[in-house]
C-alpha cells in the first residue's frame, strides 16, 4: 500500500501561486439563522449550538473553502471591548507573540484606505507586519469588496516601496460600503439590522474575487454578510486558475446561469450569459430609499 502523500501547508500552497479560498460569515450569519442575539455577539452557539456552527462549516466546505478559522470572536477570558486589529502596533505585538510558535503567520487588520486608528497608512501597516514575521498580510471585515481591495493595493505598493515580499490576503464584507468613513459598517445607521439591502450578488463577489487575483492576492475569502453561496462565487470564477469545480458546482459546470437554459419563459432562458449578468445593475425594489446614507461619525 502506498504511503499517504503529505498535505501540502499553506504556505507552500501559496508559494507556488495556488489560490486558496478562505470561508465566510459566521457570527451575522449564525445570527440571521436565530442562534446567536445581536449586541456582544459572543459565540455562546459554540456551545449551545455545536451542530449548527459545525454545518455552516461545512456549506463554506462545499462552496470551496480551503480554510475553516475556528469561531472565536468575543470569545476571550478578558472579553476585551474590541477583538479587531485596528491599530498596527497591536497587530505586530500579536504577530511576534504567533511567531514564537513556529508555525506561518497571517496577520489581516481592520481597516480601509485610510489606514489604522492612529493614522498608520495601509502601506506602513504591511510593511509592519512583515517586518513582525507575518508571511501573509491583508484586510478583513468592515468594509466592502471594493474599499477592501483599494486597501490591499495600497498595502501592496507600500510592501513593494519598501522592497519586502508577502502573500496577500483578502476577506472582505458581503456589503457594499462605499460611503462608510474610517469605522467601516459598523458606523452606519443600518448596522446591523438593515444591511441586507447591501448585499453583494454572487455576481459582485465574481468580480471580487477576479480583481483580487489580478491585484495578486492569493488568499481570497469573506467576513461578515458573506454566505457560502459568495464562497462558491469566488470558487466558481477561478475554475481556470485552481483546474477544478468546487463540489456545490461540479455537476453543473458553468457557473454563469447555464442551468437557466431549460427554462420555460425564453425571455429567462436570455439570460443564461455571462454577459447578462456582469452588466446588470439589479434594482432594490426600495423606491424611497437613498442611495447611500451617512456614517454616524
Amino acid at each position: 500500500m502506498a504511503p499517504t502523500a503529505a498535505k501540502k501547508g499553506i504556505l507552500e500552497r501559496l508559494d507556488s501561486g495556488e489560490v486558496v479560498i478562505g470561508d465566510g460569515s459566521f457570527l451575522i450569519t449564525l445570527e440571521k439563522r436565530g442562534y446567536v442575539k445581536a449586541g456582544l455577539w459572543t459565540p455562546e452557539v459554540v456551545v449551545e449550538h455545536p451542530d449548527a456552527v459545525r454545518q455552516l462549516h461545512m456549506e463554506f466546505l462545499r462552496a470551496g473553502a480551503n480554510v475553516m478559522q475556528t469561531f472565536t470572536f468575543s470569545a476571550s477570558e478578558e472579553k476585551l471591548e474590541s477583538k479587531y486589529f485596528e491599530i498596527a502596533e497591536e497587530a505586530v505585538w500579536a504577530v511576534e507573540v504567533l511567531k514564537e510558535s513556529g508555525k506561518p503567520v497571517a496577520a489581516t487588520m481592520c481597516i480601509g484606505p485610510e489606514g489604522d486608528k492612529n493614522g498608520v497608512t495601509p502601506g506602513e501597516c504591511a510593511v509592519k507586519l512583515v517586518k513582525a514575521g507575518a508571511s501573509i498580510v491583508g484586510v478583513n471585515c468592515r468594509f466592502g469588496p471594493g474599499v477592501s481591495l483599494k486597501t490591499m493595493k495600497l498595502m501592496k505598493e507600500g510592501l513593494h516601496a519598501a522592497g519586502l515580499k508577502a502573500h496577500l490576503m483578502v476577506q472582505s464584507l458581503g456589503f457594499h460600503t462605499p460611503d462608510c468613513g474610517k469605522g467601516g459598517f459598523v458606523d452606519l445607521p443600518e448596522y446591523p439590522f438593515g444591511l441586507e439591502p447591501r448585499t453583494a450578488t454572487r455576481w459582485d463577489i465574481q468580480k471580487y474575487a477576479r480583481e483580487a487575483y489580478n491585484l495578486g492576492v492569493r488568499y481570497i475569502g469573506g467576513c461578515c454578510g458573506f454566505e457560502p453561496y459568495h464562497i462558491r462565487a469566488i470558487a466558481e470564477e477561478l475554475v481556470p486558475e485552481r483546474g477544478f469545480w468546487p463540489p456545490a458546482s461540479e455537476k453543473h459546470g458553468s457557473s454563469w446561469g447555464s442551468g437557466l437554459n431549460m427554462h420555460t419563459k425564453p425571455w429567462i432562458r436570455a439570460r443564461a450569459r455571462r454577459e447578462y449578468w456582469e452588466n446588470l445593475l439589479p434594482a432594490s425594489g426600495r423606491p424611497f430609499c437613498p442611495s447611500l446614507s451617512k456614517p454616524d461619525f
